[in-house]
């Protein structure tokens, strides 16, 4: 859960700002369905790459650069596989996307290895109202005013979800802030150019990904070592190799599923799942491993889900009325060439 993430006055603007070229409507059942799968390889990912750091010391970078490799990997496979025809693209206008594809994975992990968790995540939520402002500004899209109060709860439950796990630090924060403008350009324009080139997120994320992984390649030997100790050719544990492999194939899938997500929702639904993410996380340490919650934690848990449950709501509410008035159109547009004909 392209957390979203993601965007999307009212609802054909919330639309039509992610959705994809003209296709087969899928049901609620099947974006559900990958919510879900989102909510799980997303939360695993964390945890693997916190592992991978914290045990093994693997560099950022590198791991980012394998990461993008198993994705093409993936992609290659699925097109072989015949589950879906490349479209050609215009490369030049793929560097864009695909860099700030490669700072977003980046710039996550960094502030992810020097913030603390609640630091983090706080900052992390500044994501869903500079995506609100990239598309209002450069976009020209609109957003209900009961969608926007959405974000109160919402920011103020991960607020105090974050509150007791705050440790600020100049370089944490830089990476953090930097992250969010990065993620949130990058989240916008997954929809943005699904619409644009008249592609579906798997024929996007196939030009993406090798040139993403190209472009992290060519600056890991100015910040990490390549060979010796602590470098990607350097002598590692089978376990860490093993471990590395594990988040490879998981960044591939989750890569997969928020193209999916962002292309046949929005960003701004993309991001929401993302808060609902870090709600679950907390909430699974508590009951699974007795994690402390403190019941300020708690408030803050329910006050995120009655943002999410809000958004949902009127989210269904403008899509319903959307319809409604699609179907009024079409009407009225084979009244008029029923009448042109006689």
């Amino acid at each position: 859960m392209k957390s979203s993430s993601s965007p999307s006055g009212s609802s054909a603007a919330l639309q039509s700002s992610a959705a994809a070229p003209p296709q087969k409507e899928v049901s609620r059942s099947v974006i559900t369905l990958c919510l879900v799968l989102n909510v799980c390889l997303s939360i695993s990912i964390v945890m693997l790459n916190k592992t991978v750091y914290t045990y093994y010391s693997f560099p950022n970078m590198t791991m980012t650069c394998i990461h993008f490799i198993f994705t093409t990997i993936g992609m290659v496979i699925c097109k072989m596989l015949g589950i879906f025809t490349p479209k050609s693209l215009p490369i030049g206008k793929m560097i864009p996307i695909s860099l700030t594809f490669c700072g977003f994975v980046v710039l996550t992990n960094l502030s992810l290895q020097t913030n603390s968790v609640g630091t983090y995540q706080l900052i992390k939520t500044m994501t869903t109202p500079c995506i609100i402002a990239l598309q209002t500004v450069f976009y020209k899209r609109s957003f209900s005013t009961k969608v926007k109060f959405t974000l109160i709860p919402i920011s103020t439950g991960v607020f105090l979800n974050s509150y007791f796990d705050l440790r600020f630090n100049i370089l944490g924060i830089c990476y953090a802030s930097a992250g969010v403008l990065v993620t949130s350009l990058y989240q916008v324009w997954v929809g943005e150019k699904q619409t644009e080139f008249k592609v579906n997120s798997m024929q996007l994320l196939y030009y993406q990904a090798p040139l993403s992984a190209l472009c992290v390649a060519c600056v890991v030997p100015f910040f990490e070592p390549v060979f010796g100790v602590g470098g990607l050719f350097g002598p590692w544990a089978y376990q860490a190799i093993i471990l590395v492999s594990i988040t490879g194939i998981v960044a591939f899938a989750v890569n997969l599923s928020i193209f999916w997500i962002i292309g046949n929702t929005s960003p701004l639904t993309y991001n929401m799942v993302g808060h609902l993410k870090f709600c679950l996380t907390l909430a699974g340490g508590f009951i699974l491993f007795a994690d402390p919650l403190r019941p300020v934690q708690l408030g803050g848990i329910l006050l995120t889900f009655s943002g999410i449950v809000g958004y949902t709501h009127f989210k269904m509410q403008e899509q319903k009325v959307q319809k409604e008035h699609d179907l009024l159109a079409e009407k009225a547009r084979k009244v008029e060439e029923q009448m042109e004909q006689k």
